[in-house]
């Protein structure tokens, strides 16, 4: 199959396989309406605080996967020259996905558990650098959306000390400045002093 439609097909997959809110389906079950409750956002860490811990991580693993079948299914059925393109490729997709719902009137969540989940299978250095970050900044001052932002800024300098090649450091840039424009509300709410913080139980 000719390249550019290997990575059509990858998108098309990608992006349809990101759309499907498992936040939105699992608040249903709860019988809430996740847009009309806490933040508003279809996410992981707002179900977690709207309905609990056990439906929160649940949509946690649900999105993080979605990110790494995106990722590794082309890694492993792609041409071999191009495999870690059309791959990178498909993991933008199913973000974009995520956030931009087809099925959700183009809104989404934040993106941050499908994206550690493409990281897994492209650069699990790197992901693994950026948890530690992320572990770090949450545990160490409780915000959410700082730690994932700044995951976010990890992802392209530790892919650039650890020799990753240019299409992973190209991925890493973009994921880092969509993670920050993503978290823009998330941001002028840290500047105000008003951001939601998680509360040790």
């Amino acid at each position: 199959m000719h390249l550019i439609w290997q990575i059509v097909l990858a998108c098309t997959l990608g992006y349809l396989l990101g759309s499907v809110s498992f936040a939105v389906l699992i608040a249903k079950q709860n019988g809430v309406d996740i847009f009309k409750e806490g933040s508003g956002n279809p996410g992981a860490t707002n179900v977690k605080r709207v309905i609990g811990k056990k439906a929160g991580n649940t949509v946690f693993i649900f999105d993080f996967l979605k990110g790494f079948v995106a990722a590794l299914v082309p890694l492993l059925i792609a041409s071999a020259e191009y495999r870690e393109l059309i791959s990178i490729c498909a993991v933008i997709a199913a973000i974009a996905g995520h956030s931009f719902s087809v099925f959700l009137k183009f809104r989404g969540g934040k993106g941050v558990a499908t994206t550690m989940g493409g990281f897994l299978a492209l650069a699990p250095w790197v992901l693994l650098i950026g948890a530690v970050v992320w572990i770090i900044t949450f545990y160490g001052l409780r915000y959410v959306s700082l730690a994932s932002m700044l995951f976010g800024v990890s992802l392209p300098i530790s892919s650039y000390f650890l020799g990753m090649s240019q299409w992973i450091l190209g991925f890493c840039a973009l994921i880092a400045c969509l993670l920050i424009v993503l978290h823009r509300s998330n941001i002028v709410r840290l500047l105000n002093g008003t951001e939601n913080r998680s509360v040790k139980k």
